[in-house]
């Protein structure tokens, strides 16, 4: 019912690039909890408080739906309009939701509106699996706005010097890419074989699983990297 939180989308990041650009990000000033506990809040349980509290006032499940799963699209508007620029992720993000709203629209069935966010999370992991192909991967360019200067100075000669961080990010890229596979594919069976009310709850439930186990193996790596390299790990 909800996209999953953007998680390379932090306040007026640089836009990310798919070939040759080397221009650094501004630092946000930021921490990265923050930034998650804020796109949860907005784009998982408002939407799920949003959804329950209709159907409990006995509105359908179709409409429903297509009231919540407006508001993770509405705040993408007004971040585009507030920022008076639209990065390409938001680009990205906005045409599939207006495109897959239509379809849902057209249709009336709430099964389509549940898996129509199997489309965003599929569309978020090849996409990520892409900047594999860029002058740098997924990783890298998300995590060096919210870094201290001296890290991400730090973070820019390994990246020209080091092959073995330069791999580590191209690793670190693939696995939050499959984790948005896995989630599209799960919510996809989800919302064709169990009951349509407790999907959305099933597939917040399934996206905050994946986001643990992803963070937490991201964090595991990075200290293994850390130590082989001789640097102090990140907290």
């Amino acid at each position: 019912m909800k996209p999953a939180p953007q998680v390379q989308e932090g306040p007026e990041p640089e836009s990310t690039t798919l070939a040759g650009d080397d221009k650094q990000p501004e630092r946000t000033g930021r921490s990265p909890r923050t930034m998650l506990v804020e796109a949860a809040a907005l784009d998982v349980a408002l939407p799920l408080l949003l959804f329950y509290g209709l159907r409990l006032m006995g509105v359908n499940q179709w409409l429903a739906l297509v009231l919540s799963s407006a508001l993770p699209l509405v705040r993408l508007v007004y971040r585009a309009v507030k920022d008076r620029r639209v990065e390409r992720p938001t680009l990205f993000s906005l045409s599939i939701m207006l495109s897959a709203t239509l379809v849902s629209l057209l249709t009336g069935d709430p099964r389509l509106v549940l898996a129509r966010e199997s489309y965003l999370t599929a569309l978020v992991g090849l996409w990520m699996l892409s900047t594999l192909l860029a002058s740098r991967p997924f990783i890298y360019q998300a995590t060096m706005p919210l870094l201290p200067e001296a890290t991400a100075a730090s973070w820019r000669r390994d990246w020209d010097e080091v092959p073995e961080f330069r791999r580590a990010m191209r690793v670190l890229t693939v696995a939050w890419g499959t984790a948005f596979m896995i989630d599209a594919v799960a919510r996809v069976v989800m919302a064709y074989t169990l009951p349509v009310d407790s999907v959305p709850l099933l597939g917040a439930g399934l996206l905050t699983v994946l986001l643990i186990v992803i963070v937490q193996f991201s964090k595991s790596y990075a200290k293994r990297l850390s130590a082989r390299l001789g640097r102090p790990a990140e907290s």
